[in-house]
């Protein structure tokens, strides 16, 4: 049976004995609402760990006023019956008052990567991320952390925090997981419309086409840009886009000109009524 703690102590104290026993630790953070796509990352953990621990948290730091964190899905028995389907061996579920001491005043802070794309629009969300992720890092101290590339910039700050700060910790990316019509998953995906749920596919599509694109030649970005925007503009007319940018695969700074021979990614946010969803695709690569 899996093993649910609740507080830091008693998640330290098991851990340890682990530890002591020559166990090695695999993590992967969630807000829970599990999918396949959470399960896919919690396979690639267990082969790369003796002992598998997944959390789940509604993190509140990484919401801003008027996002959906009272609304966000949650669903824990259900959570717990998936982690043990993939072999998790200890999920942490902490309340917020174990994770942030009331008085609490102090944040991580990644720049440049944490920019741009998502922190355009959200521009106090990585720094909830990027804190958060510190903290279970410093609870858990895994030997490896594993987190989805649907996530692509989300991803890019952990490394870029892992890397300046000196967390002796190993970062696996783990692929995109799709539904059968090719929208990526997310626990999101629950609150659209029938209507919107049909025009999302847009969003993969883009990136196919704008993909097909380079493969036929196409290298500059504004063009390939151009493109992208107009097919969201004409398959999700319900649609408000929030961003559809060309990047640096490693610094998420604009693609200005043609791309270069390493490719790029882009990446896209798309609004359908007050859910928002992301999606990215590297373009071009070697």
């Amino acid at each position: 049976m899996v093993e649910v703690y609740n507080t830091i102590a008693g998640l330290r104290q098991v851990l340890k004995q682990r530890r002591q026993q020559g166990a090695s630790v695999s993590f992967v953070p969630t807000m829970g609402f599990l999918h396949d796509g959470h399960l896919s990352l919690m396979r690639l953990a267990r082969e790369r760990g003796d002992v598998l621990v997944a959390s789940i948290f509604v993190n509140p730091t990484q919401f801003a006023p008027g996002e959906d964190l009272e609304a966000y899905p949650r669903d824990l028995e259900r959570d717990l019956a998936l982690c043990q389907s993939v072999g998790v061996d200890i999920v942490f579920t902490p309340e917020p008052s174990q994770m942030y001491h009331p008085k609490a005043s102090t944040t991580v802070t990644v720049a440049k990567v944490s920019q741009g794309l998502c922190g355009t629009s959200r521009p106090t969300h990585f720094q909830g991320v990027a804190t958060v992720v510190t903290k279970l890092f410093n609870i858990v101290q895994p030997d490896v952390a594993v987190f989805g590339q649907k996530d692509y910039q989300q991803l890019a700050v952990i490394r870029r925090m892992v890397r300046d700060l000196d967390i002796p910790v190993e970062i696996v990316g783990g692929a995109i997981v799709r539904e059968a019509d090719g929208l990526a998953m997310s626990s999101r995906n629950v609150y659209l419309s029938e209507t919107h749920r049909a025009q999302a596919t847009a969003l993969v599509g883009a990136l196919r086409s704008t993909s097909a694109q380079v493969d036929g030649g196409q290298r500059s970005a504004e063009a390939l840009l151009e493109h992208a925007r107009g097919f969201i503009g004409r398959h999700a007319p319900a649609g408000r886009i929030d961003y559809v940018e060309l990047v640096d695969p490693l610094e998420l700074t604009p693609v200005v000109g043609d791309m270069g021979h390493g490719g790029a990614v882009m990446a896209l946010a798309v609004f359908f009524g007050q859910t928002r969803l992301i999606d990215n695709m590297h373009l071009g690569a070697p």
